[in-house]
């Protein structure tokens, strides 16, 4: 983990003694959180404690590189912290913001080509970032995703100094989230989980994150839905997906990842239903070849029976993933998405080009085989 990271959990007003010290403060995030009561509480109070106080509250889900660049224009030149409150969209955006701020406002634009182009950031202001969904994990990772439409995909700046200095779980402010959101959200943090685990490039240190956080999801994923109130399921939850962002900053996520890309880069799907999709079919392609590990997290299920061989454990787990999907009531074919037959292609050339994640596949895997789960899942 990054070392100069503090992980908090409670209550947001912890913010105003992390803030004291700043005049100059962005808080972003969009319209659905900025409404929530304890926001606008921590809104005023933090407008009262420093002399200026930049409020973005409109930044959209699934950014596009349009979006960013509209941002630019938008951001005051001095800014000394920047605080993200949101799911995983505004957290990256705020990493972005964060950047920024350590560069002219005439030069922000060529700058973000650059960062799209490859180029490493080296330094950004003070950076605090709480997640209201308990799925993404963005706040533990050196990430930012930025949507590229006319290449139907996405594009990952990815640098340390992206990680925050501060993390804030704050398990009240995800109570407000419709069921469906919280259940393809929590389903998002359990791919982090399990394909950094099953990664090419896995390792003890990430394993032990993913096995952590796997723990806990599936310890508490059903009762987040039958008792969506229950602060510390929450808390528990935040803490796995938590893991999960800590598990791709030490391996990587993989083919359901990369599969996924294409769906919101081009057609705005939202991340976690993208990823609830493929979730079944990707582990069914790697579950031979990944049979030794997927026995290991089916180990973690509640009901887990420790008699069947490893070959039976890791089928079992892929018909327990199937069955939680279904109960949780998300979609399972592109169809009812809105994707039609003749894009799915496209879609495959677009998730090929994804090498960074495609390389991390513990499986080689074709244009046709990525094709073939498109098609599996299609109808």
């Amino acid at each position: 983990m990054h070392i100069f990271t503090t992980v908090l959990s409670g209550e947001i007003d912890q913010i105003l003694d992390i803030t004291r010290s700043h005049q100059d403060i962005l808080l972003a995030t969009d319209a659905n959180v900025s409404a929530l009561p304890q926001v606008r509480q921590l809104i005023e109070q933090l407008s009262a404690n420093c002399e200026r106080l930049t409020l973005i509250d409109d930044l959209p889900a699934e950014p596009r590189e349009a979006d960013v660049l509209q941002l630019i224009r938008q951001l005051p030149q001095t800014i000394s912290c920047v605080v993200g409150i949101g799911g995983g969209s505004v957290l990256d955006v705020s990493k972005l913001i964060a950047v920024f701020a350590k560069t002219q406002d005439s030069a922000r634009v060529e700058q973000f080509t650059r960062l799209l182009a490859g180029e490493k950031p080296l330094e950004r202001s003070a950076l605090v970032l709480i997640p209201t969904t308990a799925g993404t994990g963005a706040e533990a990772t050196p990430n930012a995703i930025v949507a590229i439409p006319d290449k139907a995909t996405k594009v990952g700046i990815i640098a340390p100094i992206l990680l925050p200095d501060y993390v804030l779980l704050a398990p009240a402010l995800t109570t407000s989230m419709p069921a469906h959101i919280t259940a393809s959200t929590s389903v998002d943090a359990l791919c982090h989980l399990i394909e950094c685990f099953t990664a090419s490039v896995s390792n003890p240190v990430g394993d032990n994150y993913a096995m952590i956080g796997m723990q806990k999801f599936f310890t508490h994923i059903e009762q987040v839905i039958t008792s969506p109130d229950d602060l510390g399921v929450r808390l528990n939850l935040l803490w796995a997906s938590y893991f999960g962002g800590a598990s791709i900053f030490h391996a990587g996520t993989h083919l359901v990842h990369a599969l996924s890309y294409p769906l919101g880069g081009k057609y705005r799907i939202p991340h976690g239903l993208a990823n609830s999709l493929l979730l079944v079919p990707c582990m069914k392609f790697i579950c031979d070849p990944c049979q030794e590990k997927l026995a290991q997290v089916y180990a973690l299920l509640p009901d887990a029976d420790p008699a069947l061989t490893v070959g039976q454990k890791a089928h079992a787990l892929i018909d327990y993933l199937e069955s939680m999907v279904n109960q949780l009531g998300l979609p399972t074919r592109l169809k009812d998405i809105g994707i039609e037959s003749a894009q799915l292609p496209e879609l495959a050339r677009n998730a090929m080009a994804v090498t960074r994640l495609i390389n991390n596949s513990p499986v080689p895997i074709t244009e046709q085989q990525v094709l073939a789960i498109y098609h599996s899942i299609y109808e």
